[in-house]
């Protein structure tokens, strides 16, 4: 199968397209045309690097207007995992957070030992399907990463019992 083109998801939004190639991998055994093992875990090394950009926009866009350019961002590139799947981690993180004693905001694509294909999440959410075969497919996760990353914020928060003191521009802002 062309993983960039499918009748299925031709005619959709690009967030269910992404679910439905999701769910006929799932179906077919697959991750876009690939079926073996290796196969998988190279279209997943280039969906990690169609994916970097938008990975860094998402956390950098956070660093802007929360963290006033306090924040660092890290990222891993592809890398073997501890339970020997593979994965790729973006951070970012900044003095408050550390003083707390909490993670980063942490955004991750990983493709688990045992998975069919891989996923995104974040280090406090859940898992959404990685698809992405392509620089216009990884243009529409924009969304996704950074919803993962206000997620991840607003957890961190939590983590802390509430204490909104963790973001810069709540206490170095322009008030309103």
């Amino acid at each position: 199968m062309d993983t960039t083109q499918h009748p299925i998801t031709d005619t959709c939004p690009a967030n269910t397209g992404a679910l439905l190639r999701h769910f006929a991998d799932l179906r077919d055994g697959t991750h876009g045309d690939a079926s073996s093992r290796t196969d998988k875990q190279r279209l997943f090394a280039e969906a990690v690097t169609l994916l970097d950009p938008y990975a860094r926009e998402a956390l950098d866009k956070i660093n802007t207007d929360l963290l006033l350019d306090t924040g660092e961002l890290s990222a891993t590139g592809v890398r073997r995992s501890a339970t020997r799947g593979l994965d790729a981690v973006w951070t970012l993180a900044w003095p408050q957070q550390q003083a707390a004693r909490i993670d980063p905001i942490t955004i991750r694509a990983y493709f688990g030992s045992g998975s069919p294909h891989p996923h995104l999440q974040g280090g406090t959410v859940g898992d959404w399907p990685l698809n992405v075969f392509d620089a216009h497919q990884a243009a529409a996760e924009l969304a996704t990463l950074r919803t993962i990353a206000a997620a991840e914020i607003h957890n961190l928060v939590f983590q802390t019992g509430g204490d909104y003191r963790i973001i810069p521009a709540l206490l170095n802002g322009p008030s309103r």
